[in-house]
């Protein structure tokens, strides 16, 4: 059987392949994209939109119990969890019907299979009716991580979650116990507190999403207990013991000590690793560290024609990371020269209640890189919008660099501040100062308005606290 040739080959259709399928594809590459499971991915299927999408439903729920604020009159509202859920399958399946239509659009070969590298160049697929061969001279490697799972907190499905199980409750938990509170735990956590489970969020580090700068934890922290979360923090899960039918003992460590709790259902969200398993990279002569593959700033492994993006090359795990990763290689395979990307200019979105968004360096980041900076803080409840939207917990903070006025990081907690937070990306895209912030002018009224306020606050300037 002779092999199909093609100029790039991508072996996973996630966020960071089939974005560099398309960009190929528009650079005039023939472009064969090979995926296992689903076209979209674990961010389209079972990550980042269906995730979103029982947020919503879980913010509207939150939203019909506070009608009265509003002067609206909701009695007995309730919720259908199975109808939650089939919302938010319908619509990852809606859009990774659109991942197809793109990929004919675009003259993308699809093969579904799964995909080895016996040798440079080639690509080995077994699918459905036997194994294809392929070659190309570029190789995209886009396969994503799974999650991590800990010696005796494996998931089973029943009393023990992992994410996956979580988008598709079997039930709806009494007591909930989530390992881990970096986005994926955090956003369960929120979504299950919602709908009125009892909720305990156990975090290994000193503070829950740990990434974030340390007031924003503290604040949102302060904000999750308010809803009835129980917080536990510098606290490992040691053993589960599960009862089948029952529930779950864990055995919880915190300062030396071990005590137990009782819960009926678990998720484990405590990271992910890399799929880096059965592909022939170590024959290849592919470095990988800890489960993740090795590459420079711009996505080459080392082997000659060998590209690896997103997930699987390591932090920052983010969709919108891995599709400008693809996007990059895509431009660098067609000759071009592309910038290659700053992760410290990628913001990071978690959709709890209150949201969390952020980028570049927080404030303790900022001072042990020796900067000296100036730092601005402005609460929602200064502002007329949150105000008028009966959302006024939250707070934007700016840090910069006091001598050379450069927008180092930014910070936020509160209503819509995902959607906010792109504003601060784009100006640190054009390296802008204090200067160039103060002198833009915010519409009014808008949330927008306090990132304005956050900066002149950073320089004693201020005008609505």
């Amino acid at each position: 059987m002779s092999a199909k040739a093609f100029d790039v080959i991508v072996i996973g259709a996630g966020p960071g392949g089939y974005v560099a399928a398309i960009r190929a594809a528009q650079l005039g590459k023939n472009v064969c994209i090979v995926e296992r499971e689903h076209l979209g991915g674990i961010c389209l299927n079972w990550g980042c939109i269906p995730t979103k999408a029982l947020l919503r439903s879980a913010e509207v729920f939150h939203l019909m119990h506070r009608a009265k604020e509003f002067g609206l009159k909701v009695e007995g509202a309730s919720y259908d969890l199975d109808a939650v859920v089939a919302r938010s399958r319908a619509v990852a399946k809606q859009l990774s019907g659109g991942i197809g239509h793109l990929m004919k659009k675009n003259k993308v070969s699809v093969v579904m299979g799964a995909a080895t590298i016996p040798a440079k160049g080639r690509v080995s697929v077994k699918t459905d009716k036997g194994v294809e061969e392929l070659t190309a001279p570029a190789i995209v490697l886009a396969t994503g991580a799974r999650a991590r799972e800990l010696p005796g907190l494996e998931a089973d499905g029943d009393l023990v979650w992992t994410y996956k199980h979580a988008l598709q409750p079997k039930r709806m938990p009494k007591k909930l116990l989530v390992i881990g509170s970096g986005a994926i735990g955090i956003e369960f956590a929120s979504f299950f507190n919602t709908l009125g489970a009892d909720v305990t969020v156990c975090e290994v580090m000193d503070r829950v999403l740990p990434v974030e700068d340390a007031e924003i934890s503290a604040f949102a922290k302060k904000q999750f207990v308010k809803q009835g979360m129980k917080i536990l923090e510098k606290t490992t899960v040691k053993k589960l013991d599960r009862k089948p039918g029952v529930g779950v003992t864990a055995h919880l460590e915190s300062n030396g000590k071990t005590e137990t709790a009782e819960f009926d259902t678990v998720i484990s969200a405590v990271g992910i690793v890399g799929n880096v398993e059965g592909l022939g990279l170590e024959a290849l002569g592919v470095k990988i560290d800890r489960t993740h593959v090795v590459t420079d700033e711009y996505c080459r492994t080392g082997v000659e024609g060998l590209y690896a993006i997103g997930d699987i090359a390591g932090a920052p795990w983010l969709a919108h990371k891995a599709s400008h990763e693809g996007v990059m290689v895509a431009e660098l395979i067609a000759g071009g020269h592309p910038h290659p990307i700053k992760p410290n200019s990628i913001a990071g979105c978690t959709y709890c209640h209150p949201q969390v968004a952020s980028v570049g360096l927080t404030e303790a980041k900022a001072k042990e890189a020796g900067h000296d900076v100036k730092v601005g803080r402005f609460p929602f409840i200064g502002n007329g919008k949150a105000i008028a939207l009966g959302e006024s917990e939250g707070m934007i903070k700016t840090v910069f660099d006091a001598k050379t006025g450069e927008l180092l990081g930014a910070h936020m907690v509160g209503a819509e501040v995902t959607e906010l937070i792109q504003g601060y990306v784009v100006g640190r895209s054009l390296e802008t100062t204090e200067e160039d912030l103060m002198n833009t002018v915010f519409p009014h009224p808008t949330l927008s308005e306090m990132m304005h306020e956050a900066v002149l606050d950073a320089y004693g300037r201020a005008l609505h606290i």
